[in-house]
């Protein structure tokens, strides 16, 4: 069972690394945005609402799926001092209790924006100021698909501390 149950594991972090790679490119491509903005504005005298709009935007998504990639990396924020001094079963014990409730928070934090998401859909919601983006569902559709993705890596957290899988690096 545990090979079957690695290769989940593996399966269910890929996903995740893959968002967390897209949210480091997505901080790449605001810098350049923003440093673009910038220019435009002390140089040309000239800006746009959408790439001001377009900044605030590729930041949900950066920190949606960036969350799901800390817990991944081992980033997530805990008490070390306190868990350090913890025998291994402890922290054992600490990791799997810590993975529920993410993937418990996961699960309902995509439930309750679901359906703010089809109602922003189903409106055709767009940015109020000219020049604006449209489309802004597609923005709040990162917050149910960012918390989503934190709950399979809860998943994937739970599993590998329960049934004490080997660490990424040595697979």
């Amino acid at each position: 069972m545990e090979p079957a149950l690695l290769r989940f594991v593996l399966a269910l972090e890929g996903v995740v690394r893959l968002f967390g790679i897209l949210a480091a490119w997505l901080c790449l491509a605001l810098v350049l945005l923003v440093a673009g903005d910038v220019f435009a504005r002390y140089l040309f005298n000239t800006g746009a609402v959408w790439a001001q709009e377009l900044q605030w935007h590729l930041i949900s998504p950066i920190a949606l799926f960036g969350m799901s990639y800390a817990l991944f990396s081992g980033e997530q924020v805990r008490v070390d001092v306190l868990y350090e001094r913890f025998p291994p079963r402890a922290q054992q014990i600490v990791e799997i209790i810590g993975g529920l409730l993410i993937i418990a928070l996961g699960v309902l934090l995509v439930k309750l924006s679901w359906s703010w998401v089809g109602m922003s859909y189903a409106r055709g919601e767009g940015s109020p100021n000219p020049g604006g983006l449209p489309f802004r569902y597609v923005l709040k559709a990162m917050i149910p698909l960012g918390f989503a993705l934190l709950a399979l890596q809860g998943v994937a957290h739970v599993l590998r501390h329960a049934f004490a899988l080997p660490p990424r690096d040595t697979v």
